[in-house]
């Protein structure tokens, strides 16, 4: 009975030790609960917040995340996200205790809000009922400042101040796609304490969108911060921090920033003995077998590409008698030849590399409808609106005239989010053909006649085709 009390307080005290190492860590600075609409404790909405978390504490444990991961729950009004973001230069140890210990804390601060942030100074965590990934959130915001302020040139050292916060976030908002939106800066001036600064954005957002919550926060400092010997200043998306003491590990921030060391060369062993003459013996087969094998592949492509050559020469007589006429020609035979590798079975119209090519449609069915977008647009453009406009666009170019939605309809889809956008169907396409004067000519009549061949086009929907003249 006895040993049994004493497992029960032991296990006790550890429970104790476990909470006030994971305060240490976490290091409660601020938080900020919308409870304008509320979710009551058995909600389907608060089953899903619980689902969130859950996966929130249980993913703070992964190493290969970079200290950030978001995720949701559910359906509709119902649906939840969540996310969680540690400081750059804490250990994993150190993240994964704030986030475990912030998943518990943030329902008992906030126990009815249906969205929420809480800050700490290692980690900060976030739920709402709106999808808030990958959008730049500069408000709600807060700062924090020191009680102190410098008593030593304060316009020299704000100015100090604010050279050395800008360029941590130039350094942050430039990092890699995927990489973590993190960078420190030390400013060091004859006169003065150095300026240590920090600045941090969330990975998911671009680099554009990472450098202007920045820029903003930053622009708060001279309102609220002006002189103090240190500051912070916190929003959802991003934050910077900077005090006259080294606050941040730079160890750690050392080590992220050297790159790991380059493999060493493989060497293969040489063998004892008669070394010298098995490599003698080695080149001497192999050099002339090389030289064999790249002479007997230069002969085989000369003589294949003299005989496509010879197999595709027209006479110059016939190409003038009956191509002549043909106003559509632009280019001359060995253009064309060069254009379509020798008139390849694989680049024939509508089966081949020319054929008709349906590129946004097919990546809209896969599902893939960002695989269409400049690849030089990656860090500057929302996800959201680049599918919004594709979307639009594919409903522009449906085969039914009557179902494209009209400039107005356009208009207003543009500026409002709240239109239900229908699914486009399969887009219209033109083709090219030729036909003759006289239906029933024969094929002979036809060959010898091509000058009356005329070129129309026509269009799969029926609408018709407008021919353009000069103004």
């Amino acid at each position: 009975m006895n040993s049994l009390k004493f497992y029960i307080i032991l296990l006790s005290l550890l429970n104790i030790a476990i909470i006030i190492l994971a305060q240490e860590d976490a290091n409660y600075l601020y938080q900020i609960c919308e409870n304008a609409t509320t979710s009551t404790m058995n909600s389907t909405y608060r089953v899903n917040l619980n689902l969130v978390l859950s996966s929130l504490a249980s993913n703070a444990t992964r190493n290969n995340i970079n200290g950030f991961y978001n995720t949701s729950f559910g359906q509709s009004t119902d649906q939840v996200y969540g996310l969680f973001i540690c400081r750059g230069d804490v250990s994993n140890t150190v993240c994964q205790n704030c986030v475990t210990f912030a998943t518990k804390d943030v329902v008992q601060r906030c126990p009815i809000g249906i969205a929420s942030i809480i800050f700490y100074d290692a980690c900060h965590l976030r739920y709402s009922n709106r999808n808030f990934f990958s959008k730049v959130d500069q408000n709600p915001s807060f700062s924090l400042a020191n009680t102190q302020n410098t008593t030593n040139e304060p316009q020299r050292f704000n100015n100090l101040v604010a050279t050395s916060v800008n360029d941590s976030a130039t350094q942050a908002a430039s990092a890699s796609p995927g990489a973590k939106k993190f960078a420190v800066n030390e400013t060091y001036v004859d006169g003065f304490q150095n300026i240590y600064s920090l600045a941090q954005c969330t990975p998911d957002l671009s680099s554009f969108d990472c450098n202007k919550c920045l820029r903003a926060v930053i622009a708060r400092l001279p309102i609220c911060c002006s002189s103090k010997i240190g500051a912070r200043v916190y929003s959802p998306s991003c934050y910077i921090h900077y005090e006259i003491t080294e606050f941040y590990d730079a160890t750690a921030v050392a080590e992220e920033s050297v790159p790991p060391p380059p493999l060493p060369p493989v060497t293969l062993p040489v063998p004892e003995g008669k070394s010298g003459v098995s490599i003698v013996l080695i080149i001497a087969i192999v050099i002339p077998i090389a030289v064999t094998i790249v002479l007997f592949c230069m002969g085989f492509c000369f003589l294949r590409r003299r005989a496509r050559k010879t197999t595709y020469s027209v006479p110059e007589n016939d190409v003038e008698d009956e191509m002549a006429t043909v106003e559509s020609l632009q280019f001359d035979l060995s253009t064309l030849e060069t254009a379509t590798d020798n008139f390849s079975a694989d680049n024939k119209l509508g089966e081949g590399g020319f054929g008709e090519v349906y590129k946004v449609w097919k990546h809209w069915r896969d599902g893939t409808p960002l695989e269409v977008l400049d690849p030089t647009l990656t860090d500057t453009y929302s996800r959201n609106e680049v599918i919004r406009c594709i979307h639009i666009g594919l409903l522009c170019v449906q085969e039914d005239p009557a179902i494209r939605p009209a400039m107005a309809t356009i208009v207003l889809t543009l500026d409002s989010y709240s239109v239900t956008i229908p699914l486009p169907q399969e887009p219209a396409f033109f083709f090219r053909s030729t036909i003759t004067d006289e239906v029933n000519t024969s094929s002979k009549e036809f060959l010898s006649d091509q000058s009356k061949t005329k070129s129309a086009d026509y269009s799969v929907d029926e609408a018709s085709i407008t021919e353009v003249y000069p103004r």
